[in-house]
């Protein structure tokens, strides 16, 4: 690039792009001028020159100078805007009840007084209207889930659940939502008062070889494989049910056929699909014409999978050739809002079967960090999405090249032009039917990494996000929905960060493997309350997999040396004493250290030393609430590891009948009880 350095640094700060980063030695690391222009470029704002510099920060400044179509405030507080001089309403659109407002002095910012009552209030004139989300103090919290429910005690327990690894008979060879209403039932009367289930976004229906629940086409959507057909499966459906992992590939050709076969049965004649179908608008319109289409270009026609190569007049769900396609394709795009309309009704019964049966909060969703941008998201919200960069990692201890998830996010600017219109859908389809959300990558609030397409992943750089903006609409939404908020905050944290995730009652995450320091493990006591205690998670080694080092094992397997391994035993070896050693001063633990063969008391231990915990929240995932060795996924494998594919042994209704597991149960509930 051939920038002056000043113009370029000008650029970067506008945009929201950090030119440099502290790396995990906590020295600044810069980064390099032509990557800052490729970054620079995927946003829209090519800077070849000073001239083109000077113009990209001028169109910056202009739209920074433009009133957005939604503003945020707290709830309370005050709003510094500058209107056109008249009169001014300001409207809830909750009840339409009305604060008139004069403006004086035009073209000067006016103070305006937000309402105490959070929600969505419309700031309107006879020529100009403005949507003014009105954020509440803080999130709704375990706390008040746990009063609203008469419960006494201000501390709970939940489970955490792969939903595709659930059984029940005649499932076909996946975990559906039936399956997911008969487990929260089961866990409910063990004292849960939660259960986490991994992300359902939509995935891609004309391609189910793509099943990575962090990787899906739309956070917006349902993933309509766990709905469960009303027909009987056939001979094949039987066979996929008896495998020990999900064949998603056959899976998903089952399970449509099956469902298609219902459609054409009854499908829009059910007296509620058409009032839901109206309800959710164009984004609803948007992805069941994606799914069509997909299926249409790629699968039936052996075109191009990804919607930016597709022929002209398909890029976007306004395109003449896609309106002409849905037009004349209606039925098509009819079964595919109607499998949405299932999944919602089926996800609907799930958490009202965990309220009925007790659970203060029930189902916890889980909200990925990004979409694939193939997706229907980003073809339908293309605008609000960062087409062209990925997101990731940058290098550090463990991944010295960086990470390149291969999947996009947000775009703060498109948000912010749009009226934060997508954020706001993926809340809302995330709680609407849960007591709970847990948000991946939660530092994604705050700044992302982002890698050029076709870039290295050590050659990215941090994008801003608007944090303000987004933790008042997540208080809002939550309040809202009745929704506790949970915020993954593993990983490289920026200053200040979960101290601002805590004041609004946003609880991070404590997991047994990270809360160490240069003593050993830490006492439980002094976890930090505000926030979700763990034993381990989805990407991390169970109990019994750590005790017995599988994990180890896998890294050799996957291409670690001989001498790693060895070195690694030696260390975990050390581990094992300073973990066993920790649970005994908890009081979780007694007698001598176990063997390594013998999981069960290091099973039974670690989930006591964690409700032991400070924490309001704490979470047993269901493979070390069964002693399981083997985790649900190793990040950074896809074909060499079968991730997301595990099955549970036994099926819904006895999956925690085991004495031990009973009793490991009932040793936390009694704890949190306490």
């Amino acid at each position: 690039m051939s920038v002056d350095d000043r113009l370029l640094a000008d650029l970067c700060e506008r945009a929201g792009v950090a030119t440099r980063w502290i790396d995990a030695f906590g020295k600044p690391q810069d980064v390099s001028p032509d990557d800052l222009g490729a970054v620079l470029s995927a946003l829209g704002l090519d800077c070849a020159s000073d001239g083109q510099a000077r113009d990209r920060i001028a169109s910056l400044q202009q739209e920074a100078g433009r009133i957005p179509p939604l503003l945020t405030g707290d709830a309370g507080g005050t709003l510094a805007i500058a209107l056109p001089a008249g009169a001014w309403r300001l409207r809830a659109e909750e009840d339409d009840a009305v604060r008139d407002i004069r403006i004086a002095d035009a073209g000067q910012p006016s103070t305006i007084e937000l309402p105490e009552r959070p929600g969505y209030y419309v700031l309107e004139s006879d020529r100009q209207s403005i949507r003014v989300a009105v954020a509440p103090a803080r999130c709704y919290a375990v706390g008040d889930a746990l009063s609203a429910s008469g419960r006494s005690v201000q501390r709970a327990w939940g489970l955490a659940q792969q939903l595709y690894a659930l059984r029940r008979p005649g499932d076909g060879g996946v975990g559906d939502f039936r399956a997911l209403a008969s487990f929260v039932e089961e866990a409910a009367a063990h004292g849960a008062a939660s259960v986490s289930i991994s992300p359902v976004h939509a995935q891609f229906s004309a391609d189910p070889d793509r099943f990575s629940p962090y990787a899906p086409s739309s956070r917006i959507m349902l993933n309509v494989l766990h709905v469960a057909p009303d027909g009987p499966g056939g001979e094949d459906a039987a066979r996929l049910e008896s495998l020990e992992l999900v064949d998603w590939p056959a899976v998903g050709r089952d399970r449509l056929a099956r469902l298609r076969r219902d459609f054409e049965a009854a499908g829009t004649a059910d007296p509620g699909f058409a009032a839901w179908r109206a309800g959710e608008g164009d984004k609803l319109e948007a992805h069941a014409l994606f799914e069509a289409l997909h299926r249409h270009l790629w699968r039936e026609q052996q075109g191009a999978w990804h919607w930016k190569d597709w022929p002209d007049g398909y890029g976007t769900p306004d395109g003449p050739a896609a309106r002409a396609f849905g037009q004349a394709n209606q039925a098509e795009v009819d079964f595919h809002a109607w499998l949405q309309y299932r999944a919602d009704r089926d996800l609907q019964a799930a958490q009202k079967a965990a309220i009925d049966a007790g659970m203060p909060i029930g189902l916890i969703s889980d909200l990925a960090v990004g979409t694939d941008s193939g997706g229907s998201h980003c073809w339908s919200r293309q605008d609000e999405s960062l087409l062209g960069l990925t997101v990731g990692a940058p290098p550090d201890l463990l991944q010295r090249d960086g990470q390149n998830w291969g999947i996009t996010a947000f775009s703060g600017q498109g948000l912010r032009r749009n009226g934060f219109r997508g954020f706001i859908e993926m809340l809302t389809g995330a709680m609407r039917h849960a007591g709970g959300v847990r948000i991946d990558h939660a530092m994604g609030l705050n700044r992302l990494w982002v890698v050029p397409e076709g870039y290295s992943a050590a050659r990215g750089a941090y994008l801003r996000m608007p944090e303000t903006d987004l933790l008042r609409l997540l208080r809002l939404e939550s309040l809202r929905h009745r929704a506790v908020v949970l915020g993954e905050d593993l990983g490289t944290v920026p200053d200040g960060f979960q101290e601002r995730l805590e004041a609004s009652c946003i609880d991070g995450m404590r997991v047994l493997w990270f809360e160490q320091d240069e003593t050993g493990f830490k006492p439980p006591s002094g976890w930090t309350r505000q926030a979700s205690a763990m034993t381990s998670t989805h990407d991390l080694p169970t109990v019994a997999g750590w005790w017995k080092g599988v994990d180890i094992g896998h890294r050799r397997t996957l291409g670690g040396s001989e001498a790693e391994e060895r070195e690694a035993l030696r260390e975990r070896d050390a581990d094992r004493q300073r973990l066993w050693q920790a649970m005994q001063t908890s009081g979780a633990a007694d007698g001598d250290r176990p063997p390594v063969w013998d999981v069960y008391p290091v099973v039974d231990a670690a989930v006591r030393h964690v409700g032991l915990s400070g924490c309001e929240l704490a979470v047993v995932p269901i493979e070390d609430a069964l002693g399981l060795e083997e985790q649900p996924n190793i990040p950074g494998t896809t074909t060499e590891h079968p991730n997301w594919r595990r099955r549970l042994e036994r099926p819904v209704g006895t999956v925690l009948d085991d004495p031990r597991v009973a009793l490991r149960l009932a040793a936390i509930d009694r704890i949190r009880a306490g």
